[in-house]
């Protein structure tokens, strides 16, 4: 007993000790002058920098990573069985399942379309998905020579309502129960993809008849996306734990690094992989703004309507709804903007530099 008293009053003593300490250094930290220096003075490294450091450091494991990437292709038969049973697949864990998730396309969807949705870009269109969706599906049915009843149809599916176009791929036009497309989305909990509503609307799109998923995430708390019903009843997944130790370069390149400076090269290359991902007639559309933009430096933008003038004698669009659509993918990638022109009516512009965007074109071009 006397063993145990010794050790409790010397525990009580080293407690004793340290709220004496803190209290003293409270005390006299308060007494002292305060620092003038601010976290502004802090001597961050260029951005572009810190990632060609980073892209420099030596991969290590490399043969037991290539021989877990090829374990996982004996799943492939396994996971197109589950797709055309009517499951989505979910991937989970360390690493970027980007290449994974497309060997996997490439390789064992070759008998479906397939539309990717990059949900690690900042902002993505939903609308202008499912109206994509509908369009390749219309093909299919074309290609298969199926009826396709209904007024969608005879009219733009642009024109059409969510729940139309939602209606139309849950519809029963054929009878084939292999005629669907399989949408592809990298880190469906990406930032342009995770606020309810968008989750909402994936989960339905994921619950039509003619979609099958494929999807990755990353977030610890993805699974709070997500309630009961669209877990189970509209995306139905099917968690697979696919760990690939792989860095994440494309997804990382759309996110700011932590004590670093954006630097225009930078700013430029992230445009260009956006733009990469668009259409070659996007591209030359966007192309024409920034020219005018580079040659009229002083001016607040470009007038739309002189945008589509040229554009129409190029033959890069149509009509003007071709040209809004082009302008709806920039501005939901931050690469236009628009402004009240001195005179009323709205301009066009990039928000970039004059060495940016001359950067950009550069990039876009080879």
């Amino acid at each position: 007993m006397e063993i145990n008293n010794g050790v409790e009053d010397e525990l009580e003593e080293e407690e004793f000790g340290f709220s004496r300490n803190y209290f003293l250094a409270k005390e006299l930290g308060g007494s002292g002058k305060k620092s003038t220096r601010k976290l502004s003075d802090i001597g961050l490294v260029d951005e572009q920098e810190l990632r060609a450091a980073a892209s420099n450091i030596e991969p290590k494991h490399e043969k037991e990573i290539v021989a877990l990437m090829n374990s996982y292709k004996s799943l492939y038969p396994k996971w197109v069985f589950e797709l055309r049973c009517g499951f989505g697949l979910l991937m989970y864990g360390f690493g970027s399942k980007k290449s994974l998730i497309e060997d996997f396309a490439s390789t064992a969807l070759t008998e479906y379309s397939v539309v990717v949705i990059n949900g690690y870009l900042q902002t993505i269109n939903v609308k202008q998905v499912v109206i994509s969706l509908a369009e390749v599906l219309a093909d299919q049915l074309r290609t298969k020579r199926a009826n396709t009843s209904g007024n969608l149809s005879k009219q733009p599916f642009n024109s059409r309502s969510m729940d139309d176009l939602l209606a139309f791929l849950n519809g029963s036009q054929t009878q084939d129960k292999d005629c669907f497309i399989c949408i592809v989305v990298h880190n469906i909990d990406g930032p342009g993809l995770r606020d309810p509503e968008t989750q909402q609307y994936l989960s339905q799109i994921a619950a039509c008849s003619c979609i099958r998923i494929i999807a990755s995430i990353d977030h610890v708390n993805s699974a709070l996306l997500w309630d009961k019903k669209m877990v189970h009843t509209q995306f139905n997944w099917c968690w697979y734990h696919v760990p690939t130790f792989a860095p994440y370069r494309v997804e990382g390149m759309f996110f700011p690094m932590i004590l670093a400076h954006g630097s225009t090269a930078q700013t430029a290359k992230t445009a260009a992989i956006v733009l990469q991902s668009l259409t070659p007639n996007a591209q030359s559309v966007f192309r024409v703004l920034a020219e005018h933009q580079l040659s009229h430096p002083d001016e607040e933008g470009m007038p739309i309507n002189d945008l589509y003038t040229i554009c129409r004698e190029r033959f890069l669009v149509s009509s003007q709804v071709t040209l809004n659509s082009h302008l709806t993918e920039f501005k939901d990638h931050e690469l236009v903007k628009t402004r009240r022109h001195s005179d009323g009516q709205d301009c066009l512009y990039i928000p970039l530099t004059a060495e940016a965007l001359v950067k950009l074109l550069a990039e876009i071009s080879q």
